[in-house]
């Protein structure tokens, strides 16, 4: 990864998506990447979105608070000087633990969140989204291990919160996310990626979630290939496309100096 632009590593991780979609079968099946922005400097932000990408997760609302403003100045000022390449509009993904005092400030700028972990935050959001002229959607987390300093719901318990929610006018669940454990073989955590797609479709069969749910999102940069092999569809993406956090401050040390 050293010595590589954003673009080369961005290109690169959307060919390991193809890769793994063939060696799963699954090349006519679509697989979103949502490119997280932690350790990103805006500038990296803006080549992904010249390059034609829309979606962007963030996991720390202080950030996203500060990150979002300045991505839609950069697309306004584009569509004001009539550049045309490039979306009009991306969408953002919260996808780190939601603190309900954060909810309301949120919930304008996100398409999607991703980390629903517990009814009292599915109140928090539909009290916030009361008068909105369009459901909120939402995923439910999982926590696949007995870690119980990891967010998310015990997989025991998912069907029955998802009903839950399912009774919440403002709110549409679209599926079921899940961090695995972080190691450094990938094929360590295959186990539980399988475990949580079996899961993943003994709910769409059981018609829980209705016909939007539809989404799997698991897999981050040390494993969303392997995750992709066991069927997800959203993969969360961030270090493989914009380094590490190094890189995103060399690069915002060179545009304040430029």
């Amino acid at each position: 990864m050293d010595g590589e632009s954003t673009r080369e590593r961005y290109l690169s991780v959307c060919r390991r998506i193809d890769e793994a979609k063939a060696r799963a079968g699954r090349e006519n099946s679509p697989v979103h990447l949502v490119a997280v922005t932690k350790y990103a400097a805006m500038e990296q932000v803006r080549e992904l979105i010249e390059l034609g990408h829309v979606d962007f997760g963030e996991g720390r609302a202080q950030h996203f608070l500060k990150m979002a403003p300045q991505v839609q100045e950069f697309l306004d000022r584009r569509k004001s000087l009539g550049e045309s390449n490039g979306p009009d509009s991306v969408r953002w993904h919260f996808i780190g633990h939601l603190q309900r005092n954060k909810a309301k400030k949120l919930l304008p700028l996100v398409r999607m969140i991703h980390s629903v972990d517990s009814l009292r935050l599915a109140e928090e959001i539909q009290s916030c989204t009361e008068n909105a002229e369009s459901p909120v959607e939402v995923l439910v987390q999982i926590n696949p291990t007995d870690e119980r300093k990891r967010y998310g719901i015990a997989p025991a318990a998912v069907r029955h919160l998802i009903e839950q929610i399912e009774t919440m006018i403002t709110i549409r669940v679209r599926g079921i996310m899940t961090m695995a454990p972080k190691v450094d073989d990938p094929e360590e955590v295959r186990p539980i990626f399988t475990r949580v797609n079996e899961l993943f479709q003994e709910i769409r069969r059981s018609g829980v979630g209705g016909e939007h749910f539809d989404i799997l999102s698991m897999g981050m940069s040390n494993d969303f290939e392997v995750a992709i092999e066991c069927g997800a569809n959203i993969v969360r993406v961030g270090t493989a496309i914009f380094g590490e956090k190094e890189t995103a401050e060399a690069i915002s040390t060179e545009q304040a100096e430029a």
